[in-house]
């Protein structure tokens, strides 16, 4: 069984930002509670929006516009709390957070009060795909991992609103029409394209594909299939690529490297 430290070939402490569809969410805090169980001081929080996270996903929020405010109520909790959410603001009557401009990561992670931040920099209004807009994603240029995801319940779904945010780009740079059904070649060419779930990548960041949603032998199978087509592409610039599902107590399945081969 390899955990998601393993996976995403996560050492030493970073900044980790998510991108794409599928599983951001739940990718994040399922991340925080594995490297937060061993002590390990954690802070989750985002460059676009989120929901309030459950008190089993995130028991300790902290809200201030004020960085050095967070700061300094973080260093007070840290001790018993080592996983902390924090975030600019609430919006009123939604449920959700508004987290901090890259910069602002940047100066928090700086300050070096914790080993691992976890920043969900893309949005994808819950459907299992995308492909992102010219604002889009918002990565923090401290990033050390960046992971991509990619929802394999989109396989086989027609190209529409309900299950691809921002359909009219995702058909221009696979060539799908609009209706058609999702192909595991199309998915493969949004991780890939210079526009794609990678944009905007910081230079040194390492880049891991993250196939979600693999709960059946289908889907699995779909995964699979993508890393065959991937491990086609010359240069894709991906140092990993994972199949899982981020709802599982053990959310890793594969792990694929792009050029020799695969370990369980």
């Amino acid at each position: 069984m390899v955990s998601l430290r393993e996976g995403l070939m996560l050492e030493g402490g970073g900044v980790i930002s998510l991108v794409g569809a599928g599983g951001k969410t739940s990718l994040m805090f399922k991340l925080a509670h594995e490297l937060s169980i061993t002590g390990e001081s954690v802070l989750t929080t985002t460059t676009t929006k989120i929901f309030e996270p459950e008190p089993d996903q995130s028991s300790c929020v902290i809200v201030s516009d004020s960085v050095t405010r967070l700061l300094d109520q973080a260093q007070k909790m840290i001790n018993k709390q080592p996983h902390i959410t924090m975030a600019l603001d609430r919006l009123p009557d939604t449920g959700k957070l508004i987290g901090f401009a890259p910069e602002v990561v940047d100066a928090l992670w700086k300050r070096r009060l914790f080993r691992w931040i976890v920043v969900e920099a893309d949005g994808a209004a819950g459907r299992p795909l995308k492909a992102p807009a010219d604002h889009e994603p918002v990565i923090p240029g401290c990033t050390s991992c960046l992971v991509g995801l990619a929802g394999l319940s989109g396989i086989g779904r027609p190209l529409t609103d309900q299950w691809v945010f921002r359909p009219e780009r995702f058909a221009e740079w696979t060539g799908i029409s609009r209706d058609a059904a999702v192909t595991e070649t199309a998915v493969a060419n949004v991780l890939t394209h210079k526009n794609g779930l990678f944009k905007n990548a910081p230079t040194e960041a390492a880049r891991i594909a993250f196939l979600n949603q693999a709960d059946t032998p289908e889907t699995c199978a779909a995964g699979q299939r993508i890393v065959r087509l991937l491990k086609e592409k010359i240069n894709t610039g991906l140092k990993r690529v994972v199949i899982g599902q981020t709802r599982a107590d053990s959310p890793v399945i594969e792990v694929h490297e792009p050029a020799s081969g695969t370990y369980l």
